[in-house]
């Protein structure tokens, strides 16, 4: 049985940081699943649109060689109800996300689920991170 790993993001023109994010998840498990975030939740988080939209986002991360599965978060449920879907056995976290983490041992714990969450470590943040890339 293949150790599936959960990682979610907006991923808005893919970078070496994200890559490396993608990696290092990947080697916490046998079959990586990648959640785009929906325009309407980056929107909703941080108060502007993507550069990118979610296909254009969701299609350059579906090439990327660590990605076994991408795919678009849900629209009109929860943000947590991919976690229910997936059933992953790691969520793997970026160093720097904070959004729709403080809640997240809570709500797995609400559907019965055990999964292990792992920060993972940043790489070249100084150089690769979008706030940077996208101004």
């Amino acid at each position: 049985m293949s150790k599936k790993v959960l990682v979610f993001g907006t991923f808005d023109g893919l970078h070496e940081g994200h890559k490396n994010f993608f990696k290092q998840a990947k080697m916490h498990g046998d079959y990586l699943i990648v959640v785009v975030g929906r325009d309407s939740t980056v929107q909703r988080v941080k108060k502007r649109l993507p550069k990118f939209n979610e296909n254009e986002r969701l299609a350059v991360v579906e090439r990327c060689e660590y990605v076994d599965l991408a795919r678009l978060g849900n629209e009109g449920v929860g943000v947590y109800e991919v976690i229910k879907e997936v059933k992953p056995d790691v969520i793997c976290l970026g160093y720097d996300q904070m959004v729709f983490t403080d809640k997240l041992e809570d709500k797995i714990k609400e559907f019965g689920l055990t999964i292990e969450i792992k920060r993972l470590e940043a790489f070249q943040p100084e150089k690769y991170h979008s706030s940077i890339l996208n101004k």
